[in-house]
């Protein structure tokens, strides 16, 4: 057993670089998928914009969909085919996206994105299989740092490579993508050996509504998922919002959007590689849960109340700190289930966040508009964060019920040994499948 640590940084490294590269890769187009789009209808950014978010909902019900199917795949034929195929696929649809000339080729290719995305829930499975329990929270953390990295670059590449040629950041990331899959066909091991795999895939509990059963086996398991689908939720009043609250309250133009994007980058970035490895060992995981779940009430909060700019920027540390918690809901969901469901409880993770993506972009775009509307009897355009608080309250609750009773045992399982084994979002990245306003540069 003492040589099992070195495979085990090798594996958990490349899912690392696997989460990086593929939000680098959707990063990279956040600031030119609208343009396209625009192009494609023939000008018009109002009409433009509502389209975009056709496509937005169209890869939230696909990843809804095919999240659950991936991670049960997974289960049966193991993580690293997968994983595999969903890169490849990535790639593909990058170039498809790159060579589209009419718009029902981008919603094939947004379809197909939206089906091969949903690796992520892969790479979760992953990293339960090669990580001790008592260290899996610090592994999604660094999945989250991943998030935060590609979040911070992605965006500024797009730009700069867009400037040159609208289709250029889709060959590039197209390219990325490529690169990933042939890194993982020489590197990546299998983490999941066959004995410890479901005996046959069953499609009755590899679709959303099968896969989302999973979460009744338990009460802690209820309660987790309650608070991960909050939470998944609360996200979408920045992703959405965030550009015309910021214009309309603020008088912030696209560079300094972009450079507050980059600061909320950074810091999430910092508090998931630092801070989560550090904390959950030291205080356990429900403290720096409940913990990272009050920073988030705060942050927005202090967001949703802030009439000045500076005392918005005071919230983005905290809403940093807000990231501490999904790492140990996390871990303690996969401390519920045995190894050979650990692709389907991701996949049933992952449709909670496709899930709140089909109406959580409209509910926060209508009472952002309704905040504001002349008509309105009250002026509140900080409603969408003030809402979002207030979920998190709720997720704070279910969280504090779900792990009220004693410690977080995991079911009776042997361990997978290391030497047989050997990232990445609110979540699916659903940053990157935004409509935009008056600027199509920029999006939280």
């Amino acid at each position: 057993m003492a040589s099992t640590p070195a495979p085990r940084r090798a594996a958990l490294a490349f899912i690392f670089v696997t989460v990086l590269l593929d939000i680098l890769a959707f990063g990279i187009i956040i600031p030119v998928l609208p343009h396209l789009v625009e192009q494609l209808i023939g000008g018009g950014t109002a009409r433009a914009a509502w389209w975009v978010g056709v496509l937005s909902t169209v890869f939230a019900i696909t990843q809804f969909v095919f999240s659950p199917i991936q991670g049960a795949l997974s289960d049966r034929f193991g993580r690293r085919p997968v994983i595999l195929i969903s890169n490849f696929g990535l790639a593909i649809d990058f170039f498809v996206l790159a060579l589209a000339p009419t718009l029902w080729l981008l919603f094939v290719g947004r379809t197909v994105m939206g089906m091969t995305a949903a690796s992520f829930s892969t790479a979760n499975a992953y990293i339960a299989d090669i990580t001790p329990k008592e260290k899996r929270a610090g592994a999604y953390g660094l999945l989250g740092a991943a998030f935060g990295v590609g979040f911070v670059l992605g965006p500024g590449l797009g730009g700069w490579l867009g400037a040159m040629h609208l289709r250029l950041p889709f060959y590039v990331a197209g390219s990325l993508a490529l690169c990933n899959f042939l890194y993982g066909l020489f590197v990546l091991p299998e983490s999941l050996p066959p004995g410890r795999r479901s005996a046959r895939f069953e499609l009755h509990t590899a679709h959303p509504i099968g896969a989302l059963k999973l979460l009744r086996r338990t009460p802690r398991l209820l309660g987790m998922g309650v608070a991960s689908f909050l939470l998944f939720l609360a996200h979408y009043a920045l992703q959405i919002t965030f550009v015309l609250y910021a214009d309309y309250r603020y008088h912030w133009g696209p560079q300094t959007v972009g450079l507050v994007l980059m600061l909320v980058g950074a810091c999430d970035g910092l508090v998931q590689a630092l801070l989560t490895r550090r904390l959950t060992p030291r205080f356990g995981e429900r403290p720096v849960l409940l913990f990272g779940m009050l920073c988030g009430i705060v942050s927005f909060a202090l967001m949703g109340l802030a009439t000045e700019g500076w005392v918005f920027l005071l919230g983005i540390p905290l809403m940093a700190l807000w990231g501490l918690a999904n790492p140990p809901i996390q871990s303690i969901m996969t401390r519920q289930v045995e190894p050979s469901e650990q692709g389907r409880l991701q996949g049933a993770n992952t449709s909670l966040g496709s899930f709140a993506g089909i109406f959580g972009p409209y509910l926060f775009a209508q009472v952002f508009a309704w905040s504001i509307a002349p008509a309105s009897r009250m002026h509140v355009p900080g409603a969408v964060f003030l809402l979002a608080a207030l979920l998190l309250v709720f997720a704070l609750l279910a969280a504090v019920r779900a792990t009220r009773h004693g410690e977080i045992e995991p079911l009776p399982a042997t361990p997978i040994d290391p030497a047989h084994a050997s990232h990445a979002a609110a979540l699916h990245l659903a940053v990157s499948d935004l409509p935009s306003h008056q600027t199509t540069e920029h999006h939280p």
